[in-house]
Formats: structure tokens, sequence, C-alpha cells
């Protein structure tokens, strides 16, 4: 202070700590010149110190000259972005004001709240979390409220393949399996990849095992960074149709003897129904459908059935179509009898209650009443995750179907340029009686709110980490810059205005305290011990379905209905889906719909990430949208020489729905026939061509999975045309 007083600049110091610009808390070190952050670096000293680029840029999205710094109250219509300053006070008590207007007047199931990546913070995605589900990023802020509508990015990504696919099959979520690559013969990357995640940690771990030499396989419809990287055999699969690739192999392996026959006789159902099925598609009629070779069909079978341990990576590239759960099910199938499940080197199962979790103990049931927006149509998802389903909000607010929804609170979020068709929900955001949008920058959704709060990142707020052999304090590191406050404050005082504050941490050392209270982890402990407190490992056990190892009441077997892995799952069956992982055609494809196929002939993929972003945010960072400065549509080199279109051209893509431009990358490194279009953009403060580059103005919110209601973001049809020449 006394430096600071006499016209010296604070010296600089350094501390270990944790990143907070994403949830993963990277080990890293941050120098600090007083209360400010000036630069942040990996610490590869310590466990996860493999920080992403997105790090080295931290001060810069710390101090953006974007950043939101104080309550905004509107001012002008809804949708002009006009807005004055407000204290906090003032804001709180709006939207209190504003929340409860609607209950006296539509009931409180007329509100709503969402929370999106930007709320992907351990302890907010635990501690709110609906009591009874193992995983989800939906807050519990409105049950006391008496509103069931909770809901958030869970409605489009991450549940088909975690959640419904893996309990629909083995009884499983997806966060209680685990690959084994260091024991891997053969690593499968499906539908991911791993150089662009957050952290880097599996990309690594790939590597690693490639250079003991672990053979490593990508299906993908491009030769991803992952694959370059590694080396790896690369599978050019049509989007789409990794079902029926996934069938195939199903059919080769049953065909050729090569599957664990003592297993399926003994731990599974259906076996006779899916080998009807596959017998069916050959890897002949397959290849028509997915424009991999047959012999690579038979060969990729044979690998995964012959390896000593095949361990599978996939997420949300094989989420988005029209028959995504099917099509991972399909997957998860083809691993179990393929004899690569818990057994070393394949996808490990954890035991109930293994590993850290934190108390449940304050967590709340949904309210008694109706059933929230959505559960009726996607029943499935309901039962796992106890929200409502996103995609079928606007038809509540603006058709009042199953009733009215008239007020949302958005946290975290960019629906706008999240979802299908976002001029439905500008519409639907235009309609509302009350919208509060909390958020650490402005978003294309803020600009229709009553209220906008300024958020914190988890530098400016304590909370914890968790790993597999470990727990440690996330500390503040600095005050919230501004007048921004943490979620935890905000929601903190949201329910205190309402009166039920008492249900939720009044403050961080409160919320803590709940967090680790009958967990065995003492708090004193942990708050003295800077790089936390290491947990119990057990030697790893295999084949746990024998052991009784897997289920809650001890005895073998699965946590199925049946008490075996299902090829023919009896949940889906009993609401009236498919029982085997039937494989169907793109709802818009070439096969489905012939006549639009000629009028749109490439088949439309989108969703890959970037490095230099995360999600929709951090496009406004000049230093990170420098090193992707346009919008990138993928094409094969064959499809752009057919449209007289040269790599570094600006190009529209068009579908049925819309047309939006970007700046062609022609390579061969894509399957002939498709693209991959660039998603995220659209943000109101993204840098140069983002900012207009919505990919969402492409894609269709009524083309969904039936099962999870996920939209289809990567099947779909399209041209692309040279920039200034018509369609």
């Amino acid at each position: 202070m006394e430096a600071s007083m006499s016209g010296v600049s604070p010296r600089e110091h350094s501390v270990r700590a944790n990143c907070g610009i994403c949830p993963s808390g990277c080990s890293a070190k941050v120098t600090l010149q007083g209360e400010r952050i000036t630069r942040v670096v990996p610490d590869p000293s310590r466990p996860n110190g493999m920080c992403c680029r997105r790090v080295t840029r931290a001060a810069e999205i710390l101090y953006s000259p974007d950043r939101l710094l104080h309550p905004l109250i509107r001012e002008g219509k809804r949708g002009e972005n006009k807005f004055r300053k407000a204290g906090w006070d003032e804001a709180l008590d709006t939207v209190a004001a504003g929340m409860q207007d609607i209950r006296s007047r539509f009931g409180p199931e007329a509100l709503c709240i969402y929370t999106g990546r930007g709320t992907f913070e351990r302890s907010l995605w635990e501690m709110l979390a609906p009591a009874g589900v193992r995983e989800t990023c939906a807050w519990s802020l409105l049950f006391p409220f008496g509103s069931p509508n909770t809901t958030g990015a869970g409605s489009n990504c991450y549940v088909s393949q975690a959640v419904i696919a893996p309990v629909t099959t083995f009884g499983i979520w997806w966060a209680d399996t685990h690959p084994d690559l260091e024991r891997s013969d053969l690593i499968v990357v499906w539908g991911t990849n791993p150089a662009n995640a957050s952290p880097p940690e599996l990309i690594d771990r790939i590597l690693k095992a490639r250079s003991r030499g672990t053979r490593i396989t990508v299906i993908d419809p491009r030769r991803t960074e992952t694959a370059t990287r590694a080396g790896a055999q690369w599978v050019a699969v049509r989007p789409g149709t990794d079902g029926a690739l996934a069938l195939a192999m199903i059919n080769v392996i049953v065909t050729e003897g090569l599957y664990d026959e003592q297993f399926v006789r003994e731990w599974t159902t259906g076996f006779e129904e899916l080998r009807a099925y596959v017998s069916e598609l050959s890897p002949e009629k397959a290849s028509k459908i997915t424009a991999v070779p047959p012999e690579t069909i038979r060969s990729t079978a044979r690998d995964i059935a012959r390896a000593k341990g095949a361990a599978f990576l996939g997420y949300s590239g094989i989420e988005y179509t029209t028959s995504a759960v099917q099509n991972i099910r399909a997957i998860l199938t083809l691993w179990a009898l393929s004899g690569n499940i818990d057994v070393p080197g394949g996808v490990l199962f954890r035991t109930p209650g293994e590993g850290f979790r934190v108390s449940s103990a304050h967590r709340l049931d949904p309210p008694a009443g109706p059933p929230p927006v959505g559960a009726n149509t996607y029943p499935l998802y309901h039962q796992f995750r106890k929200e409502a389903h996103a995609m079928e909000l606007p038809d509540a607010i603006l058709e009042g179907r199953p009733y009215p929804v008239r007020g949302m609170l958005v946290f975290g979020a960019s629906i706008i340029t999240g979802y299908p068709n976002p001029n439905l929900w500008r519409r639907s955001f235009s309609a509302l009686d009350f919208l509060l949008v909390v958020d650490r920058y402005p978003t294309e959704d803020a600009r229709y709110a009553d209220v906008i709060l300024p958020a914190a990142t988890s530098f400016e707020y304590d909370s914890y980490l968790i790993s597999d052999n470990s727990v440690r304090l996330r500390r503040k590191l600095i005050d919230p810059v501004g007048d921004s406050r943490s979620d935890w404050d905000i929601v903190a005082g949201i329910a205190g205005r309402l009166g039920y504050g008492e249900l939720f941490p009044r403050s961080a050392s409160e919320m803590l305290q709940w967090a680790f209270e009958g967990t065995g982890v003492d708090l004193n402990a942990l708050q003295a011990s800077p790089d936390g407190i290491q947990l119990p490992t057990h030697a790893p056990k295999y084949r746990k379905w024998e052991t009784g190892l897997l289920r809650s009441d001890g005895k073998p077997g699965f946590p199925t209905p049946s008490g075996k892995m299902e090829f023919a799952s009896s949940i889906l069956k009993t609401f009236g889906y498919d029982a085997i992982p039937v494989f169907v055609p793109p709802a818009e494809g070439p096969e489905s719909d012939p006549g639009r196929a000629a009028q749109y002939p490439l088949i439309f993929n989108s969703g890959s990430r970037s490095k230099s972003f995360l999600c929709s945010q951090h496009r406004n960072i000049r230093s990170l949208a420098d090193q992707r400065p346009d919008p990138l549509v993928w094409m094969h080199s064959r499809d752009a020489a057919n449209r007289g279109i040269l790599n570094g051209d600006w190009v529209d893509v068009v579908t049925a729905r819309g047309r939006v431009r970007y700046r062609a990358f022609v390579t061969d490194d894509i399957v002939e026939g498709a693209v991959e279009a660039d998603a995220h953009g659209g943000s109101p403060i993204a840098l140069g061509p983002w900012r207009r580059c919505n990919v969402n103005e492409l894609t269709d919110a009524d083309n969904r999975d039936p099962i999870s209601g996920f939209p289809v973001y990567k099947a779909l049809l399209c041209d692309v045309i040279k920039a200034g020449q018509d369609t």
C-alpha cells in the first residue's frame, strides 16, 4: 500500500495456483502485481500442469474492456441493447420482483433457469445439482420457488454419449468409466479430438502410449490433429453413419466368431436379436452408407477384437445425428462383444462409491406439481437428469405448450449462438415477461435481458478441485474485477430475497463446509495443504460383474433391470424405443431425402472445437482471435474443384434454412462429399468475421434424436458456393 501511495508500482510476485479460465483448474504459476494478475503460465512440476494456450492469455481475458463490470437494468425496448448501470441491491430487488410477479400471474412453473458452459465450475455443478442425479450442470435454485424448470447445456451436449447410451446398455454412467490407455494395445478415438480438448491431458497420454508401441485408430470425417500427431490409422466415415459402421463391425465379429462367447452366454441379454439384425448389414452394404471400404471395416473390426485391450475414446462428435443414442449403443455393444470392457487396456468400470465425491446432503428435490417442460417428450432425459429440456422451451414460451414459460434466468450461456434457429430464440426472448442474464461478457442473449449481472471468474473466488487421486482447494487470487460477483454470491442474493436463503451456501467458506462435511476429508487439513490431499488408491480389479463389484446390492452382474449387459435394452423397450441399437439414416440425408440432396449435395458437419477458444467464449480476445481470425469450412479438394473454389476463398455455406459466410479450407483430410463448418461464432463482441458467423442459421430446430432430443448438428445437407455467386 505504501509503495502504491508513493507512486512506485507494486512489486511483482508469483504464486503456485490453478488456472481460472475453465473448470479444469490446471496447475499454473501466476504472477501478480499488487492485486492484478499480469501473467499465467503452466506449472509442469505439478500434476495437471499442461495448460492450454488460453492460459497464457488469462490476463487479457480477465481485464478485457468487454468484461461486464456492473449490474445493468434495461431502459429501452427488449432487444434494443439499451441499459443503465445499477447497484447490486437495486438489481437483485428487480430480479426478485420480476420472478415473484411471474409466479403470481402464471404460477411458479412459468419460470425457468438455464445454466451453460460458462457456469462449468465444479462446486456449482456438484452442490447445486438436483438430489439423486449422478451428474448434471442444471441448478436447483428454483426448486424452493416452486418451479421444476431447471435445464442447461445437457440439453444439447454430453447426455446422449455419457448418460442415456451407457446406462441403457450397462447400467453405468460414463463418468464411472475410464479408458485404460496405459495398458492398451489399441486406442480407438471415435468422434472426438483430444488434441483440442481442455485440458490437453488425453492427447499427452495417447502420444505416450504411441511411443510404447500402442496402435492408434481415429474414426472421424476428418483427419484430425489427434490422428496426425499420433500417426494414427484414419478411418474416414461419412457424418451421421457411425452406427452403421459399428453394426457392420459387429457383423464381422459375430460372423467370424471373434466375440467373447462365455461373456455373451452368461452375462448378456438380446444377443440373438442383435445377431439377426446385424446379419443384414454386411461390410459391403455398410460401405455404401458410410463411405468406409469393406476391407477397412473388416480389418478394423478384427483389430478391435484381437487387441490385448482396446480402449475407446468418444465424445460429442457421435451425439448429433438422427439415431445418435443408438449409434453410441452400437459402439458400446462392439466393445462388449469384443471383450474390451473392464479388462486391462480396455474401458474400465468403477465400483459404486469408488472415487471421492463431495457431500450431497444439501441437495434439493424438484417440487411436486407439473413436470418440467419436455419431460413428456423426452422422458428418458428427464428420468436420468430430473430437469427440463431446453429444446422444448420455445414452444412453451411462444405457444404455451405444455404450459406457459414467461421468465428465464440464463447463467453463463449463449443460447442464440448455441441452438438451432437463432431467430426462434430471438422471438422467444422477445416474448418473455422477464429475463435475467448472468455472465462475464455481453452475449447475444443479453440484448433481450431486463437485468444483466456481472459474474466473476474462478480466479476470483474459492472453490475446490478433484482428480482421480487427489482433492485440493482452488484458492481465490484476486478480488472480483469491477463490481462483479461470484455465481455463488449471486445465487445467495437471489435466494435470500425470495425467502429461502438458508437452503444455499451464503459464502464461499460455508459452501466448502457443506461440500466436505461427512466425506472423511478434513477441511482444516485441506486448507493447510497447498497441493491438496492424496486420496487412497487401490489395485485395479477386472471383470467386476463376476464378483458383485458393479451392483450396490453386491450381487454378480450389471446394474441393469435384467442384471446383465443389455444388447436389447429393457429400459428403451419400456419407453417405446427400439431395444437393440438399430441404425436410422440421417433424416436429412441422401438416403432419406434424395430430392433435397439433389439441391444440397454435400453433407454438412459442424461443432469441432478450436484450441484458441472455449465453445463460444474468447473470440473477442485479440491475441486468441488472431490465431484463428476467420471461421473455416473444411471441404475436400475434389468437391472444391468441382465448384471452382480455391483454398482461402470466401464462400457461402447454404442449407434449406440459411446461408453463412466462411473461408474455404481445401484439403484431402476430410471425407469426400462432406464439409466441416466452424461453430460457436455470432457473439456481439466477437472480432472480425466471427461476429456474423452463426452456424446455427444453417441447422434445424426440428431435426432431433428422438430419444435424447439433441439437435442434429452433424448430419444435414448443404452446398458450398463461392461468395458472390447465386445459388
